[in-house]
């Protein structure tokens, strides 16, 4: 089924998961990344002074608050559209009228690579399991790993980029800190990169280099574009 339609109440015998998963956290960081690097890249190590560099610090900082105070509501509002869909879903595999017509929801509601090697008894099985669960809550709900979920986007897009503004607090020369700042911003692209390769079955070497390669082609772009 799509998403989590598990009662609060049984959730907490549940194994306990990851509250992100490693892609969304990835997603969010490069997000993250990106944004921040409009602003230090439009700024001239040639020319730029220190009020330069505070008016700099002060929007990337801003920008990446308020975009992560936007994609925690955006996740928030996805979970809560998600796991509606998935009630209904669940609902309507209860009150089919013959067995049938339910596993062909159910099938519906599973990956394609998922549904593709199931066999029908194992989708009866499943079809059986459902029918004896508790009657399902009467609308969706956000449960405390939701917000927590939400926080965490938050930090990730607002916090977790601070590495990149730090040269240009500590570093007084500001062609040096934008240098230092870029360095920062691409390693760490890279390394989000290397771990997306390892989940994806790409060569994690040649994945890091293409999501560093694309993060900048992206910064690049948001600045054109007057972002």
């Amino acid at each position: 089924m799509s998403n989590d339609v598990t009662t609060p109440e049984a959730k907490r015998s549940e194994p306990r998961r990851r509250i992100l998963s490693p892609d969304e956290r990835a997603n969010e960081i490069l997000f993250g990344l990106i944004m921040v690097m409009t602003f230090t890249g439009s700024l001239s190590a040639a020319t730029a002074g220190r009020d330069d560099v505070r008016e700099m610090l002060i929007g990337a900082v801003g920008c990446n608050v308020a975009w992560g105070l936007v994609d925690a509501v955006m996740y928030l509002m996805t979970t809560l559209t998600l796991r509606g869909a998935a009630l209904d879903t669940l609902r309507r595999v209860r009150a089919a009228v013959t067995p049938a017509q339910a596993h062909g929801l159910i099938v519906e509601s599973l990956p394609e690579a998922v549904a593709g090697v199931m066999k029908e008894t194992e989708i009866e099985e499943i079809h059986v399991r459902l029918a004896r669960l508790p009657e399902p809550p009467g609308k969706p709900w956000l449960g405390k790993r939701d917000w927590l979920g939400a926080l965490g986007v938050f930090l990730l897009v607002a916090v977790g980029t601070l590495p990149v503004v730090i040269p240009f607090i500590l570093i007084p020369h500001t062609h040096r800190a934008v240098r230092w700042s870029h360095g920062i911003a691409i390693a760490m692209m890279f390394t989000v990169g290397m771990k997306l390769g390892r989940r994806s079955l790409v060569h994690p070497l040649a994945m890091g280099i293409a999501t560093a390669l694309l993060g900048l082609v992206l910064a690049a772009v948001t600045m054109a574009l007057g972002g």
